[in-house]
């Protein structure tokens, strides 16, 4: 194969093989920064943590928390189905989200790094019976080896984004040849279908966006009792998933709406929780009280904001608020997804920088689901007129629920899609069994 390879990806084939004796440096210096889990770290050289199932397995891979959380609805069909799934991932977080969001039969393992023999060594021990990459995460070692084994490969919730559609045209050689690998792909949009059409997918469906799929947010019913008993009598504000930038922007928003509304309790979740303690030095030294969630703190009638750094309860805080700012959007990492706030009754608020997932933004936006803010002072001024204003809010939150009704669907149009290729592994299990 490897003379067909395009000379870049022949070159990275190589280069991967070389470096394999220096993977111990790099998960050397992810231990140290708390970015690897150091009783599994042979999963990141292929060795297999657990024992493969008997069966049919169903093999999907997402790069992290979102991607994870993207896939639940499927991956209850396919147990549904009587079907084993592998799930793998390439983050701590994300393992700890599986662990807490799946059942014992779901089985994760950390994606190996994309070294030959660590592929091959991966795929030797689990050999599944069908692939499943979600959006966009393509490793080429483990997309060229799975494909010379053949065992089929489908790309679901398929995203190429405005920046990295470009990029790609440029090494259309290399996309090409990754994409091609696919026996199929299914897009989120028909412009994410077009571009995946463009960079040479042959085979590519719109089936629509499975986080528009995702059940609402579970949340522990006594922790949010006692939340709700500690936030009593007062409005809340949540800033989800936050990034760097945008927390200092919270907090002067939070000064300056809590001259007119001095109950306003402004909740921070940071999409990384080891930030907390950081964002928590910062707002004290504003002159503020602030409490934190991992220290088991809850907040005091005179706490001004608190720092919800844990994972796993979003559905608590959404529950809590009647509005959501959606992070990642006032800096441009890119937003992240409203929908699971949608699901649970918040109005949405969020900056200009959403092209991670502009459809559904724009989508919301034109229909008026949610409030799009250009900078600092209309996100004051948004956020002021939202809280005060609860038919605004109800207007907002039905607008944005018909929107998600209206675009879900993509749990069953991605399982029709499917269906060729788990009828398949059923027949071979039952040639098997014969």
């Amino acid at each position: 194969m490897a003379d067909r390879l395009p000379m870049t990806l022949g070159v990275y084939r190589r280069a991967a093989a070389l470096a394999a004796p220096l993977t111990g440096v790099v998960i050397g210096r992810r231990l140290k920064q708390g970015k690897e889990d150091p009783s599994r770290v042979a999963e990141r050289r292929g060795l297999a943590g657990a024992v493969r199932p008997e069966g049919p397995l169903v093999w999907i891979h997402g790069a992290s928390v979102g991607e994870i959380l993207a896939v639940a609805e499927l991956i209850e069909r396919l147990r549904a189905l009587n079907l084993r799934v592998l799930l793998t991932s390439g983050t701590k977080t994300s393992a700890e989200i599986a662990a807490r969001r799946f059942p014992a039969d779901v089985i994760h393992q950390f994606i190996p790094y994309d070294v030959p023999s660590f592929v091959d060594r991966f795929l030797d021990h689990w050999n599944p019976g069908l692939a499943l990459f979600v959006e966009s995460d393509l490793w080429p070692n483990l997309l060229l080896s799975a494909s010379r084994r053949r065992i089929p490969l489908v790309l679901i919730n398929g995203r190429m984004s405005q920046r990295s559609f470009p990029r790609w045209q440029k090494a259309y050689g290399t996309i090409s040849t990754l994409l091609s690998c696919f026996d199929l792909c299914l897009t989120q949009s028909d412009l994410d279908h077009d571009r995946f059409a463009a960079l040479g997918s042959p085979n590519v469906i719109t089936s629509g966006n499975l986080k528009l799929d995702i059940k609402a947010l579970a949340a522990d019913p006594v922790k949010f009792m006692n939340l709700q008993t500690a936030t009593k009598d007062r409005m809340v504000l949540v800033a989800a998933s936050t990034h760097p930038g945008e927390e200092e922007l919270i907090v002067d928003a939070h000064r300056r709406l809590s001259a007119g509304n001095p109950s306003l309790l402004t909740v921070i979740v940071p999409r990384h929780p080891q930030r907390g303690i950081a964002i928590a030095q910062m707002i004290a030294s504003m002159g503020l009280r602030v409490e934190l969630r991992s220290r088991v703190e809850t907040p005091s009638p005179g706490t001004k904001i608190y720092v919800a750094d844990t994972m796993g309860e979003l559905g608590l805080f959404y529950r809590l608020a009647p509005v959501v700012f959606m992070g990642g959007s006032l800096v441009p990492h890119g937003g992240q997804n409203p929908i699971e706030a949608i699901k649970l009754g918040a109005a949405i608020v969020h900056g200009p920088h959403v092209f991670n997932f502009t459809d559904i933004y724009a989508t919301l936006d034109e229909d008026g689901g949610a409030q799009r803010v250009e900078d600092h002072e209309q996100f004051v001024k948004e956020l002021g007129y939202m809280l005060a204003n609860p038919i605004a809010r109800h207007r907002v939150t039905v607008a944005a629920e018909r929107v998600v009704d209206r675009l879900g669907g993509a749990v069953d149009k991605t399982m029709n899609a499917l269906e060729p290729y788990l009828l398949q592994m059923r027949l071979e299990q039952g040639k098997a069994d014969a």
